[in-house]
């Protein structure tokens, strides 16, 4: 199944409102801990529009995953790309629990780095996953990126300072 992406558009703040209202037991384990706004139609409009000026600012690349039926079943963003000697960017995704297991995370990403290589002109793109996360580094490894160190504490999830795996993928024909 190859998933589709598009542009995140202010118009989809009500879609993620329902998504992450629904799966906030489910997401808890692996997000940042959220005010009870974030969870709000206008929280993900805050979300959206901040967003969307990085990427009128060429700092990201902001989609949603969609799922067979067109609907918007999660997120997918090239984040903190970096210009000159580095062409570089970071990769964040997320899909719904009910969307889960059905091959989504792996197409999103697998588009989000034709986008970064072909689109964007990127040499690198980096991800990284909390050292339990089997699930998402199998999404990362089935798209070629490769395990390449371990930073400490090294995001705030779910209250706490935690360790992360690092992965990166460079671009086809990289020497």
């Amino acid at each position: 199944m190859h998933a589709r992406t598009r542009l995140l558009a202010l118009d989809d703040a009500p879609a993620l409102a329902d998504l992450v209202r629904a799966d906030q037991e489910f997401q808890a384990p692996w997000e940042p801990a959220r005010d009870e706004r974030w969870y709000t139609e206008a929280g993900q409009r805050d979300d959206v529009r901040a967003a969307l000026d990085r990427h009128e600012a060429g700092l990201a690349l902001p989609c949603v995953v969609l799922d067979e039926a067109g609907a918007v079943a999660g997120r997918v963003n090239l984040n903190n790309v970096v210009r000159g000697a580095f062409q570089s960017a970071s990769l964040g995704y997320w899909v719904a629990s009910a969307s889960d297991g059905r091959g989504l995370a792996t197409g999103a990403v697998a588009e989000m780095l034709r986008r970064a290589f072909t689109d964007l002109g990127l040499h690198r793109v980096e991800a990284g996953t909390l050292l339990h996360n089997a699930a998402s580094q199998k999404v990362l490894e089935r798209n070629g990126f490769t395990r390449y160190g371990l930073a400490p504490r090294y995001l705030r999830i779910a209250g706490r300072w935690q360790d992360h795996v690092l992965f990166q993928v460079l671009a086809p024909g990289t020497p």
